[in-house]
């Protein structure tokens, strides 16, 4: 320990003393990097620092022993330069559009900085720069803690739901936000958990799988910003996404099943009913055309009953006026409806019995089936022509 002559790890001022150290601080030998001269590097330093600030240079490099360091009216001036760049600095800040801030004179609030470069002479004013449109979330029963105990929640009916949702918030007033709460994301995710396991404790199994996810997310969100507002939080609940909402994943396999069978048997009573609507419809069709049809003819036979009884009231008056001529036309009348549509051949018995009353030959031409078969002949030609 003799050997050694100043500094801290044992090295000299001098390198004449016997120390066979080489240039650059390394031992010979392999012996590792070695620290430099410290004392050596500090008073350089030193010297260097006292001519840029008008100094004398003192101690081994120049001027007598034990002259100190005086200072001149320059050392006060670059003094107080740098005390002022430095209050100025911690003075100004600036504060982007996304971002507020809160000043707070001797630590307390004070005032909101608006966007841009704002001022607040430190130490009596200091500054919070707080992002206030930067969406946070909070992320409850999904991801890693995924079937953790913060997403069983139990339901109305005595079911366990697993529920995963994702609460999306930002500050709305960060005065609020920096005083009134110490933890705002364990503050929003206990107050979101408690309000969705609330809801839930309200709501039967089978909406919240089925059709309520929407209702839910939208309450959830309400009572949230509720809660939140009634803290003075300073913060906005922006949405609630509700990523899933199963059974346990002990039991999940059983429920699928339960609700595969559940819409087999939805599906199967919506064919009987569509099946049920459509015999229905057709019987209920049938017999409003039967009515219709029994409408037609009651009318139809009232109104022939009543043009009869018309026409021999009409006829009774004509035969009180003339009986034999009104009894002749209606026998008249009534031979022609008969013998109208039948084929008839008239004989004259002289001439079929012949001059003497006996059998003879009788010439008949039957005119009427030559005009029958005329418009038959052509409606064929027709139809030959057009094929």
């Amino acid at each position: 320990m003799a050997g050694n002559n100043g500094g801290p790890w044992g090295g000299g001022g001098n390198r004449g003393n016997g120390d066979d150290r080489r240039p650059g601080g390394r031992r010979p030998g392999g012996e590792g990097p070695q620290i430099p001269e410290i004392d050596e590097i500090v008073r350089k330093g030193q010297e260097r620092l006292r001519v840029l600030i008008g100094g004398r240079g003192g101690g081994r490099g120049g001027g007598p022993e034990g002259e100190g360091f005086r200072p001149t009216r320059g050392t006060y001036a670059l003094g107080a330069l740098l005390l002022a760049g430095f209050w100025a600095f911690s003075s100004f800040y600036t504060v982007r559009p996304e971002e507020q801030s809160v000043e707070l004179f001797l630590g307390e609030f004070s005032s909101i900085g608006n966007p841009g470069l704002n001022f607040a002479p430190w130490p009596v004013v200091t500054a919070e720069v707080i992002p206030v449109t930067r969406e946070n979330t909070e992320d409850i029963g999904v991801g890693p803690g995924r079937g953790s105990e913060s997403g069983l929640m139990l339901t109305t009916d005595a079911n366990i739901v697993d529920i995963g949702f994702q609460v999306v918030w930002n500050i709305n007033d960060p005065a609020k936000f920096l005083f009134n709460i110490a933890d705002p994301q364990l503050t929003v995710r206990a107050v979101s958990e408690s309000a969705m396991r609330e809801i839930i404790a309200e709501s039967e199994l089978a909406p919240i799988l089925n059709r309520d996810r929407g209702i839910i997310a939208d309450r959830v969100q309400t009572s949230i910003q509720e809660a939140l507002d009634s803290y003075d939080s300073g913060i906005n609940i922006v949405r609630v996404n509700l990523d899933r909402a199963d059974p346990p994943s002990e039991v999940i396999d059983a429920f699928r099943a339960v609700q595969a069978a559940e819409q087999e048997r939805d599906r199967l009573e919506r064919q009987a009913d569509a099946y049920a609507n459509t015999v229905l419809a057709g019987a209920r069709g049938e017999a409003a055309q039967v009515l219709e049809q029994a409408e037609a003819y009651r009318a139809r036979v009232v109104n022939e009953a009543e043009g009869e009884a018309s026409r021999f009231l009409a006829v009774l008056a004509e035969y009180r006026n003339a009986p034999e001529v009104t009894r002749q036309r209606l026998y008249i009348e009534t031979i022609e409806q008969v013998l109208g549509g039948v084929d008839k051949i008239l004989l004259d018995p002289a001439v079929a019995g012949g001059a003497q009353g006996g059998q003879g030959v009788v010439p008949y031409l039957p005119l009427n089936e030559l005009r029958r078969a005329r418009p038959e002949a052509a409606a064929a030609q027709a139809s030959q022509e057009g094929n």
